[in-house]
C-alpha cells in the first residue's frame, strides 16, 4: 500500500490519505454508535480515552514526535481550553450521531470550514469578501435543511450536532494562538486527558453498564480508527497543495451515508440530502477561495 502510495504525484496521493482519513474518523464515529447501543455515553468516552493513551505513546508520538511538557504558561493555558472543546465536541457529536442518521450529522459537521471562516473575521480581522459571506450564507441554509425545524423530520438531536460543530471550530481557532512549537503530540495529549478526566468524572453519576465482547471489540476499534485519522490527517498536511487536497474532506460525507445505510439501515430524507449537497459545495468553493486569495496575497 505505502509503495503504491509514493509512486502516485503529489496532489494524488494527498487526495488517497485525506479520504483515507475521512474513512477512519468516520469508521470511529460508526464504532462508538453501535457501542453506545449498549454502553452509556460516559463509559464508552472513558473506555476510549483510556485506550488512546496507550496508542499516543505507543503508535502516535513515534510518528509525529515526543509529548513535551515545557511550554509556556500562555500555550497551557490555550492547550486547556482547546482540550474543553474537545471534551464539548465529543460528548455532542456522539450524543448527535448516536439518535439520528450518521449522514445528517456529518453533514453539519462539514460546515466548519464555513464557522472557522466566520471565526477568523470576527476574532482576527480576516477578510472575507461578499462571494464568502453568501457561501457561508447557503451553507448554513443547507444546516436549516438538515434540522428541519418545524417539520415531521425534526431531531432536536441535530442541535447537538451543531453544538459540535460550533465546539469543533473553537478547538481549530484556539490552535491559531498557539505558539508554532507546541507539539501536535502535547495537544493531542491534553485533549485525551480532558475526555478522560471528564467522562470518568461524569461516568460515576450516569452509572456503568456490564459490556459483552462485541461493545468491547467496538469500542477498541472507534480508539484505533480514531488513531489512524490523525495520523492520516497529520501526513496529509505534507503532501500535496491544499487547495486541491482539502475538498476531499467532504468524502467523511460518502463514508458516512455508506456505513449508516449498510451498518444501520439508516437513509436520509430529500431535504437532508439537499442540504447535504448545498453545504459541501459552499465549503469546497470556500476553500477554493481562501487558497486563491492566499495565492495572490504571496
Amino acid at each position: 500500500m505505502l509503495n503504491l502510495l509514493s509512486k502516485l504525484p503529489d496532489n494524488t496521493r494527498g487526495a488517497v490519505i485525506m479520504s483515507l482519513s475521512m474513512a477512519a474518523f468516520t469508521t470511529n464515529d460508526s464504532f462508538m454508535k453501535g457501542a453506545l447501543a449498549e454502553v452509556p455515553l460516559f463509559q464508552a468516552l472513558f473506555l476510549r480515552a483510556s485506550l488512546n493513551f496507550v496508542m499516543l505513546f505507543a503508535v502516535l508520538a513515534p510518528i509525529i514526535g515526543p509529548v513535551r511538557f515545557n511550554l509556556s504558561r500562555q500555550d497551557w493555558t490555550l492547550v486547556v481550553i482547546r482540550s474543553m472543546a474537545e471534551v464539548g465536541a465529543a460528548m455532542c457529536f456522539l450524543t448527535a450521531v448516536s439518535h439520528m442518521p450518521m449522514a445528517n450529522a456529518t453533514a453539519i459537521m462539514q460546515t466548519m470550514p464555513l464557522s472557522i471562516t466566520i471565526a477568523g473575521w470576527m476574532l482576527f480581522r480576516d477578510p472575507l469578501g461578499w462571494r464568502r459571506m453568501v457561501a457561508i450564507g447557503m451553507g448554513f441554509a443547507g444546516v436549516l435543511l438538515i434540522v428541519q425545524p418545524g417539520t415531521d423530520g425534526f431531531s432536536g438531536y441535530a442541535l447537538f450536532a451543531v453544538l459540535a460543530m460550533l465546539c469543533v471550530t473553537l478547538r481549530d481557532i484556539i490552535v491559531r494562538k498557539m505558539h508554532h512549537s507546541v507539539p501536535n503530540s502535547t495537544v493531542t495529549f491534553g485533549a485525551i486527558t480532558a475526555v478522560w478526566i471528564c467522562t470518568g468524572i461524569a461516568s460515576i453519576g450516569q452509572g456503568w453498564a456490564p459490556m459483552d465482547l462485541k461493545a468491547g471489540a467496538q469500542i477498541f476499534g472507534s480508539a484505533a480508527f480514531l488513531i489512524v485519522g490523525y495520523v492520516s490527517s497529520v501526513a496529509v498536511m505534507r503532501v500535496g497543495e491544499m487547495s486541491f487536497v482539502s475538498p476531499f474532506r467532504y468524502t467523511a460525507l460518502v463514508w458516512a451515508l455508506l456505513i449508516g445505510l449498510f451498518a444501520f439501515g439508516e437513509w436520509p430524507n430529500g431535504l437532508a440530502f439537499a442540504g447535504a449537497a448545498i453545504i459541501a459545495g459552499t465549503g469546497i468553493y470556500t476553500v477554493l477561495r481562501e487558497a486563491r486569495l492566499r495565492r495572490r496575497g504571496g
